[in-house]
């Protein structure tokens, strides 16, 4: 019986760090809310980490997801939405959704662009049905938003940079996590 309960906590734990990730703060699903949540996202990476302006200049589209809430025990989950943009206009909105299974608890909100370099990496990104991060992303840290530069990016197709963490659970990574259009 004492197995069940546990089971039973795990679940409903698991459930509820679920569902709390699905109220992210966005607060609507409106494309004006997302919109204006992407430019202060946009304008807090430019002004905290110079580098990444002239990585977006040179970027085919840059996706923008201004808000992930991630909350787990044993099995957990995150969720956001955003937007992309090309030439600095937004073409699409889309939601990040992540599952995890493993030893982990917490909860964090952390928010996260995605630069396309290449023309063939956005419009493979725009062409999915539901685009995975994989091999072929490169990980920037905050630290190197600074110095990002042509010398760094010419050889990459998408460079992803985690940034403005806070919660209590280590590290934040996009692994594994699912990109979907979405109509706000």
């Amino acid at each position: 019986m004492t197995i069940l309960s546990r089971r039973g906590f795990l679940a409903a734990s698991g459930a509820t760090g679920l569902l709390a990730a699905c109220g992210n703060g966005i607060g609507s699903t409106g494309a004006a809310q997302i919109d204006a949540r992407v430019d202060a996202t946009r304008d807090f990476l430019f002004n905290s980490y110079p580098g990444t302006r002239d990585l977006a200049a040179q970027a085919a589209g840059v996706l923008f997801m201004p808000l992930i809430t991630e909350a787990g025990v044993g099995v957990g989950g995150a969720y956001g939405r955003g937007a992309l943009r090309v030439g600095g206009v937004t073409v699409d909105y889309y939601a990040a959704a992540k599952a995890t299974f493993g030893l982990q608890i917490g909860a964090q909100q952390y928010a996260h662009a995605l630069f396309f370099m290449t023309e063939a990496a956005l419009g493979q990104f725009r062409r999915s049905p539901g685009w995975a991060a994989g091999a072929d992303v490169r990980y920037a840290t905050p630290a190197q938003g600074a110095s990002l530069g042509k010398e760094t990016t010419e050889l990459e197709p998408v460079i992803a940079l985690v940034f403005g963490q806070q919660g209590l659970i280590a590290g934040a990574t996009i692994a594994g996590t699912k990109y979907t259009r979405i109509i706000p």
